[in-house]
């Protein structure tokens, strides 16, 4: 990384500051109106809270050079209670204007919105289940930075992967050991590390299940996504075609939460009544009830039919729609 000479910083830190100060005051009239809209509709409010997976917007800042600074506006603009962060998004930022710029940054942002920071979702910092335990290792130490931001910007949580290897009998127990370290860290800040069901073994909830018991730490536990039951790709890689995947995705949702302490609402495309095409929420969601969990749920549109804000909106409203069916 290049340093950045101080003039530089001080004009970084000037246009973060100008930022915060448009976002905030660019909203003020937008949430007082939002408030009215809830007050006069009187709706009771569903057993979950709303929040918003920044992946929904990776089109956003990768293909159109949108700030991810504005995040927390934009979750505030479609009605979103919290945001769940996502570091790769933040890349090009920490190389600019430094680590700990970006996460103050980020905790100035959300605040003014009166949005709150959930968790962060952590990828390319190395593989926890890597069977080569110098790499591992390394992974472990990569993610503490992001613990560390976790806690200063009032998460609950960090959603890693359990990459490293796809051999089960390898994998239940490097991937044990890789998380049981973090986790120790983790504890320590008061910061739950949360698996996602996110491709390979992540995605076999038996194996998965089984190694969070194995782990055996109150911070250990799940993020069941929706979706991404994908237990083979082809020719080995993480991501491409899928060859084989988790036969029963209802049992694996079900499995995880019962150490969930985050759920992903995965949304892929939807048909002329705004269902999902692919999964039924309206069961999905009478399994997470039944579960007790009463936490954020996090919108996470990743389809290529609708823009961003219509895929994210549309997956907010069948959320809420599939709650009320419940009753």
């Amino acid at each position: 990384m290049k340093p950045i000479i101080n003039s530089q910083k001080i004009m970084f830190a000037f246009l973060s500051l100008s930022l915060i100060f448009f976002v905030a005051c660019g909203n003020s009239k937008k949430e007082k109106t939002e408030e009215k809209q809830v007050v006069v509709e009187g709706q009771k409010a569903p057993f979950f809270k709303l929040s918003i997976a920044q992946w929904s917007l990776h089109k956003f800042v990768r293909e159109e050079n949108g700030s991810p600074f504005l995040f927390a506006s934009q979750a505030k603009e479609m009605g979103f209670e919290g945001v769940e962060y996502v570091n790769q998004l933040y890349n090009d930022e920490i190389e600019k204007l430094g680590f700990d710029t970006v996460i103050d940054s980020l905790k100035k942002v959300s605040d003014s919105q009166g949005i709150r920071n959930v968790l962060i979702m952590i990828d390319h910092e190395g593989d926890l289940a890597d069977p080569d335990e110098e790499k591992r290792n390394l992974a472990v130490e990569n993610h503490k930075k992001w613990v560390d931001a976790a806690q200063k910007l009032g998460c609950h949580s960090i959603r890693v992967n359990t990459f490293g290897t796809n051999d089960p009998e390898v994998w239940k127990e490097s991937v044990v050991d890789g998380l049981r370290k973090l986790s120790e860290y983790a504890a320590t800040k008061n910061i739950n590390v949360l698996c996602e069901n996110h491709g390979w073994l992540s995605s076999d909830a038996d194996a998965l299940m089984q190694a969070i018991a194995d782990v055996n730490m109150d911070n250990c536990g799940t993020l069941p996504d929706f979706g991404n039951w994908c237990v083979k790709r082809k020719d080995g890689e993480q991501w491409g075609e899928c060859e084989e995947e988790y036969p029963d995705k209802y049992k694996g949702i079900e499995m995880m939460l019962a150490k969930a302490d985050a759920v992903s609402a995965k949304s892929y495309d939807f048909d002329e009544n705004g269902n999902e095409t692919t999964l039924d929420y309206t069961r999905i969601l009478k399994l997470v009830k039944d579960a007790g969990y009463t936490g954020y749920i996090g919108v996470e549109y990743e389809g290529d039919k609708l823009s961003e804000k219509e895929g994210i909106l549309a997956t907010k409203a069948l959320l809420l729609k599939a709650e009320k069916e419940l009753k």
